[in-house]
């Protein structure tokens, strides 16, 4: 039932004369695309450096709050651009994305990721933050902090997968990745 949902809103999306026109734009995917890339670099950056000092891996001798603070109006720019871009890419091959395995994956990774960030942000937030001028914080902290590395580098390598179609909807598959994938049409000749 959600596969056909979300066939539907796609299919729909595509019906709008400017998701063609994007896609088919002779520079502006391109443009949208670097965009999303740059702007996944600026947040990633910035994210790295703050994860790195949760992780007591760099540095040290800097207070955490005090990285988090310079750190966190460029990051959130980077995402805020990111995010917009990305909804522009998909907006531009809805149909495509939405039955791509690696499109989905990378959502719940990005669901996944944002889970990760507000329990770091609402941690920290709540502790007493003793911790800030120590080499290492607390182990909670860490941990936070590595999923928060893991995640991303999924959400790039899924993301980076995106662009290929070893399990594309046209090609003859197991009933599982049909239904993975959201091949609703293909999963519709199963039954």
């Amino acid at each position: 039932m959600l596969n056909e949902l979300l066939f539907k809103f796609a299919s729909w999306l595509d019906t709008f004369q400017s998701s063609t026109d994007l896609h088919e734009s002779l520079y502006m995917y391109a443009w949208v695309e670097g965009t999303h890339v740059l702007t996944l670099m600026l947040f990633l950056g910035m994210l790295l450096a703050i994860d790195l000092r949760l992780l007591g891996v760099a540095f040290k001798e800097v207070p955490a709050s005090t990285i988090v603070e310079r750190l966190d109006k460029p990051m959130m720019l980077g995402f805020i651009v990111m995010v917009i871009s990305g909804l522009l890419l998909y907006y531009a091959i809805p149909v495509r994305s939405t039955q791509s395995i690696w499109f989905r994956i990378k959502v719940v990774l990005l669901i996944s990721a944002g889970i990760n960030a507000l329990l770091i942000r609402n941690m920290t937030r709540s502790s007493d933050m003793s911790w800030d001028n120590d080499p290492v914080p607390p182990k909670r902290i860490r941990v936070g902090a590595a999923l928060s590395l893991s995640l991303w580098l999924c959400v790039i390598g899924v993301g980076r997968s995106m662009a290929y179609d070893w399990w594309d909807c046209k090609k003859e598959l197991p009933y599982f990745m049909y239904w993975a994938a959201g091949c609703v049409e293909e999963m519709a000749a199963f039954e």
